[in-house]
């Protein structure tokens, strides 16, 4: 492998000891995850960044496939995961179509690089971003969860979190699946909108949602399509992001 672009392993050192150190809500985060998976199952981890929801995944005793098309999360991945035989770790991206997609590399915050230039324009000089630099593109390999599925099985659960390219994700998705979760940012409230047209053409998902990092779910009970609609768009711009997720009704 070559030299990583400078800034990105002290970037990536931050992500570990954020997402991996003492202050991390791994029993929250297991607590939630709880809800969706049990020993045995399988869980796509799309935009795995440095692998905290593949650790969480596997203490549930869940089998793993893994996208992250950065080298530098990548290389984290492969130090943590690389030799667990129930995770699988692919370095690519997931679309729409299968092929190769542009991503928009933030070297210095590698966890907002993004497929989407829609998302970078949303970012640039809105309150809360002041300061992020997407400085370089590369072309990475793009596959969709269908192709995924047609290869590692139908998941029981699929995380998705992508930087405002989740619809994009979603695109590649033909048939429902039993539950998922999908990154939403108030920057970007139309791919949050988008994901959920996307989702409630595919099946009967009702919705729930956590804010942040907080591993807590707002409603409790999962509520309709248009519900949920209003209830992002009515979310304060400090709000930031969160993950809906997302169940296939009985």
């Amino acid at each position: 492998m070559g030299a990583l672009p400078k800034g990105s392993a002290a970037a990536v050192g931050r992500s570990l000891r954020l997402y991996h150190g003492p202050g991390a809500q791994r029993d929250a985060m297991d607590a939630l995850y709880a809800g969706f998976l049990r020993p045995g199952d399988l869980a796509f981890d799309i935009g795995a960044h440095v692998g905290d929801r593949i650790s969480s995944f596997r203490r549930l005793g869940a089998r793993v496939v893994a996208l992250e098309p950065q080298p530098a999360p990548m290389r984290a991945l492969r130090l943590i995961h690389g030799r667990d035989g129930q995770v699988t770790l692919i370095e690519a991206a997931a679309g729409a179509a299968e092929g190769s997609v542009e991503l928009r590399v933030n070297s210095a915050n590698p966890t907002v690089s993004t497929a989407s230039d829609a998302f970078v324009r949303a970012a640039d000089g809105a309150a809360g971003w002041e300061g992020q630099a997407w400085d370089r593109s590369v072309t990475v390999p793009c596959l969709t969860l269908d192709a995924l599925i047609a290869r590692f099985g139908r998941p029981a659960f699929v995380k998705i979190d992508v930087e405002g390219f989740e619809a994009a994700v979603l695109a590649g998705l033909s048939t429902p699946l039993p539950a998922l979760s999908f990154e939403f940012t108030t920057i970007a409230r139309a791919v949050a909108a988008e994901c959920l047209d996307r989702l409630a053409a595919l099946g009967p998902y009702r919705f729930d949602v956590a804010l942040g990092e907080s591993q807590r779910l707002t409603f409790g009970t999962p509520v309709d399509r248009d519900t949920m609609a209003a209830h992002l768009a009515g979310l304060p711009h400090e709000a930031n992001s969160g993950d809906v997720y997302a169940v296939l009704a009985d």
